[in-house]
């Protein structure tokens, strides 16, 4: 059986694998005299418990995703219509951005790590020109420039406002500090 949409086919399996996961986790998961997850009291439909809605809306989630997958079972009327390859690389990136981000946090602190996190994540992007970007990132300059500019370099905007973000939270946190420093170095006074 060749399937007519099969973007329509793997997101309505995805919407039921979802929804199947919902009810499961509402109604409970035994296996024979094993709990694995007790789920949540259901009530009444007049006096519904925590388990209740969720149990509900994820059947009708489920129903749907099988009903959006039957209905891309249909031939389609284009015949190169091909699945397109699925893109892992954006994926890993962004997820190692933040794995890197949550171990590195308490000892790099904020700035830092929120630096790298928006620096790895964009890697994962296919126009993503590290070095033009950093640059244009780390620029003297307001937000909405740099980001006009961004957009007229077709680099990523919103990689070169977050680097403007974060450059701007560091110019704010740290400038107060550093002159205090300063003044104390010069005069000795506590």
């Amino acid at each position: 059986m060749k399937i007519g949409h099969p973007k329509n086919f793997w997101g309505g399996v995805l919407f039921a694998l979802i929804g199947l996961g919902f009810a499961f986790i509402a109604r409970g998961i035994r296996l024979a005299d094993l709990t694995l997850h007790a789920g949540y009291d259901m009530g009444t439909p007049a006096r519904m418990g925590p388990g209740f809605f969720p149990f509900w809306l994820g059947i009708i989630l489920m129903v749907l995703g099988v009903v959006i997958a039957a209905l891309s079972l249909r031939p389609s009327r284009d015949t190169d219509v091909a699945f397109p390859r699925f893109h892992w690389r954006p994926i890993l990136w962004v997820l190692g951005a933040v794995v890197l981000f949550g171990v590195i946090l308490r000892p790099a602190g904020m700035l830092a790590a929120g630096f790298l996190l928006v620096f790895i994540a964009s890697l994962g992007s296919q126009s993503f020109r590290p070095v033009a970007t950093l640059v244009l990132g780390t620029s003297p300059g307001g937000i909405a420039e740099m980001a006009i500019t961004a957009k007229v370099l077709q680099l990523g905007v919103p990689v070169v406002t977050a680097f403007q973000v974060c450059r701007l939270v560091a110019v704010l946190l740290l400038v107060g500090p550093m002159f205090r420093w300063i003044h104390l170095r010069k005069t000795g006074a506590p």
